[in-house]
């Protein structure tokens, strides 16, 4: 009889495992993740996201590891942070704090909302990166008049926050399909139904999420772009200095027998 080798175990083990997670993926019914639009080195869809983060986010969750004057970063200069985009008292080398209390805050939701500094670094998962998650949840809200906010979401479902961009894209209600398997009714998510249009259309609102989903992409990590940008030159260099090393060492022996 033959046997079966460590390896062999090691990629069935790992086939069954994906597998399993697959099927509780399945049976969830919820959307898979989409995959988020990467504008990191766009700077008007930044300033549009940071635009859309201190007037829709800022107000329950704080970003407390990034001050307002890193917004010059994404091409903004300090009078237009000072016009446009300071809150309350703060001042342009603040870090971005919520004025909400955090006590409130934990009686209206039920939770104290997270810090949102990293949020898209934090949130990778089997499914996709931090970004992708962030623009599947922010597309994904529906109503759901059995919930104390009135709002319910397919990617975090019994999620205690509200639907904060809903003026924006307005009312939907998810669709699912039963499907039978196993002797077993499975609800598949087919889609969406718009209850009441909101003052963007679809392509508009995702648009605008996808500007959200990056500037938190980019407030996780500033200097991303900066460190791809000098890591390439440092390949490209040791990349010609390899070449130098290889005929040098080839000039240096080639006498020797």
């Amino acid at each position: 009889m033959k046997t079966i080798g460590f390896t062999q175990k090691f990629i069935l083990g790992l086939m069954l495992a994906l597998g399993l997670t697959a099927g509780a993926q399945a049976n969830t019914g919820g959307p898979a993740w989409d995959k988020a639009p990467s504008r990191t080195n766009d700077m008007a869809a930044l300033q549009n996201g940071a635009k859309l983060f201190v007037n829709y986010c800022l107000n329950c969750h704080s970003a407390a590891f990034m001050r307002f004057n890193r917004l010059q970063d994404i091409g903004l200069t300090e009078e237009q942070i000072k016009s446009n985009l300071l809150v309350t008292n703060s001042k342009i080398g603040d870090t971005m704090k919520s004025a909400i209390d955090p006590q409130q805050a934990k009686a209206w939701f039920g939770v104290n909302p997270p810090d949102l500094t990293v949020i898209a670094r934090s949130r990778a998962g089997a499914g996709g990166t931090g970004a992708d998650y962030l623009y599947t949840y922010m597309r994904s809200f529906y109503k759901d008049e059995a919930r104390p906010t009135g709002w319910n979401n397919l990617v975090f479902p019994n999620v205690a926050m509200p639907h904060v961009l809903w003026q924006l894209q307005g009312e939907r209600r998810p669709v699912f399909e039963e499907l039978k398997a196993h002797d077993e009714v499975v609800h598949v998510f087919k889609g969406w139904e718009q209850l009441s249009p909101g003052s963007m259309t679809t392509q508009q609102y995702d648009q605008a999420a996808g500007d959200l989903v990056n500037y938190l992409q980019w407030m996780a990590e500033p200097i991303q772009n900066t460190r791809v940008r000098v890591g390439v030159w440092v390949l490209l260099f040791l990349g010609v200095l390899t070449l130098f090393a290889w005929r040098l060492n080839a000039a240096y022996w080639k006498d020797v027998k």
